[in-house]
């Protein structure tokens, strides 16, 4: 807008300004002379028409513009204008620039005259396709604008509503009118108003659109948060001026809101996800309430714990209860907090007064929840409790109970603090599944520890107790089981305490692992201790084990059909196969008699010398049946090592068993070391693949007992061989410094001699033998083996076994390749005496 000095009386003239509405409607402007002739013709009626002035002034406009069709009515209408008459009509032309179309104009005839009277005509002349247009356009804009579903607003250049739409005021109460001259300060919150208002500076300077510009507020008379999509665009004139910005809201409430639902369940789907990959990745309880917590803090809520049943982490069967009007114990076992200024280590209140202790509880600590608390009402009922806001810093809590298999093994606190989004529906949905796979994971944890503990105490049971000891031999053992998910497994050894200083060693392997392997071998271990303390040789025991073992996989009424050479059928449980090395060590000569069922040979160091295997047969592994199996006796030196060990020590996938077995004998081939150390440098020296397959190493060290510990005399078979007995017993005793012993052994002694005498054949052989304990042995000829009995208050005699039973910590007899041997034995004075004999357990002989 300029001003232009005018006239003296001080009236302003205003220029048009670019692109107002006579720039749409092109009007025209020429004159007619008293002749009839063009003598005046505007620039824009130049334009219009496409002819000069120069050109078309002093020429017939009939003639010029109008087709000859048309003329002689051309020719009549301008001799009415010049007589007088106003004129208005649609005059066709051609239009300039384009050779066949016609355009027509609306002309506006005005009679006129010249300063000497004479009558002339002014014509003004419009476009109609100009007109036409703007018409089609008002109509297009008003249709638009006050049709449109979508709420539209014009702002002007100073950012204030110049027109509103109908759509607009429904929303915002009033009229369309009505919001003229209105702010956006008006419609919504000052940080909303304030960023709408920089959106549309921007837009307005520089030219950019905005779209889907997000606004939040609400309409008069609701309280509902609303949510407008917002596309802003600057308007221009027809000469490209900027006259303002075009705004068209658009209500995606409902877009939203499904927006943030599937977002929420797209979040909680992912939790899920995440929850079934992190959740129960081990067995350990409270490792499992803690990858809970780490699923849903803070992805889910701000703060949360756990707590469990203390019976139930304390392995007690029976579901926990209530007594007293409380709850049953529990345990914080885990929390977590996304919230800095929380106290470590304390969980949720559950943002109730009576709900916990008032003290906060610390992971670790045992508490209870009063009867009537939400807690304890999540518990007893099993279903999630909303507690409400406390003063504090949670605002809401979800106190979720964990239920496994229906049974209810603790509970989850969820809780979001202040300025966090509430608990709802889909939320309660999903802590209730948090809560249920972390439970079932805690159960199966529970179970697994129950179960475990229980295979731990079998295996224990099996194992020898303790670091074992043997007469003439320093002992070390390792066992390690393949799965290290249970500790059990199918291999074994044991160390038994024979007569006469004697000891067995063996070490054996069930083929499988597990539970069933274990208990496999428990029933074999006991058969071979058994069979071991029947004093039978290394081959028979063997052999008796076999049978064992193959009517260990046969179900009732198989043996009958096994023993009519019946061929086993489908239907018969699965055969059980171990392998097994069992030896025999005498600490008196040094001698150790070896028979193998399909194991691996034995490994022997000699002092100095290189680690060999033992050339002991193989033989058939047990429960194979129907092979002998053979006898090798070896005489061990003094100092020499003894290993016997299972397949899982030398054998493994990444390489054959002669290659494990020769690693074997390099790694104890070397300087001796103590037995304890030897084991660990075998073990940390092979490549044992530990988890492949159990492992049982056994390691003697042979100490053989020495020529003052034994005492051995033959004697004839005559009478006075019992007194002879007694004084060599005696003067052995004496030299042993064992006095306190020397009244039980000389009567002993003479009770095992006289009974030799009176029932047995051949030369009378009396041993003494000194280590942890007093061994007497009386051998001879005869193979009928003593039995003790209940001798009759008439009997004279028969008591003589009952008062070696009486008087000695252990008795017994055995066979021996000439005939048998009677032995008894006592503890030595310093050690666990034997209690001498009331004077009932003396007169009960009687």
């Amino acid at each position: 807008m300029s001003e232009i000095p005018g006239t003296a009386d001080g009236v302003v003239w205003q220029s048009n300004p670019p692109g107002s509405i006579y720039d749409y409607i092109r009007v025209a402007s020429f004159s007619i002379g008293p002749d009839g002739l063009v003598d005046q013709w505007s620039l824009r009626a130049t334009e219009m028409f496409g002819i000069p002035a120069e050109a078309v002034r002093g020429m017939d406009p009939v003639e010029a513009f109008i087709p000859a069709e048309l003329r002689p009515r051309g020719h009549r209408k301008v001799a009415e204008i010049l007589d007088g008459k106003e004129w208005t009509g649609l005059v066709p032309f051609r239009v300039p620039g384009e050779r066949h179309a016609r355009g027509l104009a609306e002309v506006y005839v005005m009679p006129s005259e010249t300063e000497r009277g004479e009558r002339g005509a002014v014509c003004i002349a419009v476009d109609v396709r100009a007109l036409r247009r703007i018409e089609t356009d008002l109509a297009s804009s008003q249709a638009i604008f006050g049709q449109s579903p979508f709420g539209f607003l014009l702002f002007g250049t100073d950012l204030t509503v110049q027109r509103a739409n109908q759509r607009f005021a429904t929303v915002f109460g009033g009229t369309a009118e009505g919001h003229r001259g209105r702010t956006v300060h008006d419609y919504l919150s000052r940080p909303e108003a304030d960023r709408m208002t920089a959106a549309l500076r921007r837009v307005l300077e520089t030219g950019e659109a905005v779209t889907d510009l997000e606004i939040v507020g609400t309409v008069p008379g609701s309280t509902e948060r609303r949510h407008w999509s917002v596309n802003l665009y600057r308007v221009h004139s027809g000469s490209g001026r900027p006259i303002g910005v075009a705004g068209l809201t658009t209500d995606v409430t409902r877009r939203h809101n499904a927006a943030r639902e599937a977002a929420s369940a797209r979040r909680n789907l992912a939790l899920l996800n995440e929850a079934t990959a992190r959740i129960g990745t081990s067995l350990d309880l409270e490792t499992t309430a803690r990858e809970l917590l780490d699923v849903a803090v803070p992805g889910f809520c701000d703060l949360a714990a756990v707590d469990l049943y203390q019976g139930l982490l304390a392995g007690d069967e029976a579901p926990p209860g209530q007594a007293g009007g409380r709850t049953a114990q529990l345990r914080r076992v885990a929390f977590a907090s996304a919230v800095s200024d929380t106290p470590p280590l304390v969980g949720p209140s559950a943002a109730g007064p009576d709900c916990c202790e008032a003290r906060p509880t610390l992971v670790g600590s045992v508490h209870r929840f009063p009867f009537h608390s939400p807690c304890a009402k999540a518990l007893h009922t099993g279903r999630p409790v909303l507690v409400p806001a406390d003063d504090g810093l949670v605002h809401s809590t979800l106190a979720v109970p964990m239920v496994a298999h229906d049974t209810v093994v603790g509970l989850v606190q969820f809780s979001r603090a202040k300025g966090s989004e509430p608990f709802g529906e889909r939320d309660r949905a999903l802590a209730v599944e948090l809560a249920a796979r972390a439970a079932v994971c805690i159960d199966n944890a529970r179970l697994y520890r129950r179960e475990h503990e229980r295979a731990l105490i079998l295996q224990r049971s099996l194992l020898p107790p303790g670091d074992p000891e043997a007469a003439g031999l320093d002992i070390a053992c390792r066992y390690l089981p393949g799965n290290a998910a249970t500790e059990v497994g199918g291999d074994w050894f044991d160390v038994i305490d024979l007569p006469g200083h004697r000891t067995a060693l063996v070490v054996g392997d069930v083929m499988g692992r597990g539970l069933r392997a274990a208990v496999a071998m428990g029933e074999l271990r006991t058969a071979v201790r058994t069979l071991a303390q029947l004093d039978l040789e290394p081959a028979e025991v063997l052999s008796h084990l076999d049978e064992i073992a193959r009517g260990l996989g046969a179900p009732i009424g198989a043996q009958s059909s096994r023993a009519a050479h019946k061929p086993r059928g489908p239907e018969l449980s699965e055969v059980y196969l171990a392998t097994c090395v069992y030896a025999v060590y005498d600490a008196v000569t040094r001698r150790c008699t070896f028979a193998n069922a399909g194991h691996l040979p034995p490994v022997l160091v000699a002092p100095g010398q290189e680690a060999r295997l033992l050339d002991v047969p193989p033989g058939m592994p047990l429960g194979v049946g129907g092979e002998p199996f053979e006898e090798v006796e070896v005489e061990l030196p003094e100092g020499a090592l003894l290993s016997l060990y299972t397949d899982g020590l030398v054998e493994s996938r990444d390489h054959p068993l002669d290659e494990g077995l020769q690693a074997l004998q390099r790694v104890l081939t070397g300087p001796e070391r103590p037995l304890e150390d030897a084991c660990d440098h075998v073990l940390n020296t092979l490549d044992t693949r530990h988890g492949q397959d159990d492992i049982a190493l056994l390691m003697a060290r042979v100490r053989g007992l020495s020529a003052e510990a034994v005492g051995d005399w033959r004697l004839p078979r005559e009478p006075r061989s019992v007194g002879r007995a007694r004084e060599l017993a005696r003067a052995q005793l004496t030299a042993w410094e064992l006095e306190p012993l020397i009244d039980t052994v000389e009567l002993l002694v003479s009770e095992l001699v006289t009974n030799a005498l009176r029932y047995g054949e051949g030369e009378i052989r009396l041993r003494l033998l000194r280590d942890r304990t007093l061994v007497c042995e009386v051998w001879d000829a005869g193979l009928v083996q003593p039995r003790r009995r209940r001798a009759r208050d008439t009997d004279e005699g028969g008591r003589g076994l009952q008062l070696v039973g009486l008087l000695s910590a252990g008795w017994g007899s055995r066979r021996t390749p000439r005939g048998k041997t009677v032995w008894f034995e006592l503890a030595l004075p310093d050690g666990e005496s034997t209690k001498e004999p009331t004077v009932d357990q003396l007169l009960s002989m009687f």
